[in-house]
């Protein structure tokens, strides 16, 4: 039996440290990514071109419902044969940003629609720009009350992270096994791993809550 070891675990946790630091990273970036096409993405459901519409109704259901590891080959392993090479950590920052873009689109959507009908009938009566429209009235009302729900998808990207060892980005998941095929002792490192993923996942839960009670509507 497998007896846990103290010593080797602190051994091995400052490479998890440090792969954890690729994972915040690359956390971080492709959630921005998300937050800002995801909005994108958002606009261009609602442009007055129908095939504008339809065309990218269809990329982000694609997107939305295929899985994430084939996306992260995909983008890693074929781009380069159409001259576009793309070091792995980059990949992967890129394919997760994109793909949670789909699902925050579906979130500005909802805040959007959720606006009263009289906020636009108002913004119509003064006769207000489009761009102050958007910008002044409708986006911070709709962002303020989906703030709870995008704080969710920073979590669900954090959690995501490990899916990146399938291109072999040196996050968290992925040090934990090569420090283990070291030793061929996985006990400690994947428990430590899962360790750092349980205490940043309720930290930042943690933090999420704050936010939505600071800035969030009903």
């Amino acid at each position: 039996m497998v007896q846990w070891d103290t010593g080797y675990a602190m051994d091995v946790l400052p490479a998890l440290l440090e792969g954890l630091r690729v994972t915040v990273l690359a956390t971080l970036i492709a959630y921005a990514i998300a937050l800002v096409l995801g909005l994108v993405w958002t606009l261009l459901r609602r442009a007055p071109n129908v095939v504008v519409r339809q065309t990218v109704r269809w990329i982000t259901e694609f997107i939305r419902s295929t899985p994430l590891i084939p996306q992260l080959f995909f983008v890693y392993f074929v781009f380069p044969d159409w001259g576009l090479t793309l070091e792995s950590l980059t990949a992967g920052i890129i394919t997760l940003g994109v793909h949670y873009s789909t699902y925050t689109a579906e979130v500005y959507r909802a805040g959007i629609a959720d606006i009263p009908k009289g906020q636009w009938e108002a913004c119509t009566a003064l006769n207000l720009p489009r761009s102050r429209v958007w910008l002044d009235v409708i986006l911070p009302q709709a962002i303020r009350r989906v703030i709870p729900t995008l704080g969710n998808y920073l979590i669900a990207t954090f959690k995501d992270t490990p899916m990146l060892l399938a291109i072999s980005v040196h996050e968290v998941l992925f040090v934990a096994f090569d420090e283990g095929a070291k030793t061929l002792r996985y006990l400690e490192p994947l428990t430590v791993a899962g360790l750092i993923f349980v205490l940043v996942s309720v930290i930042s839960s943690i933090i999420v809550r704050r936010l939505e009670r600071r800035y969030a509507t009903n």
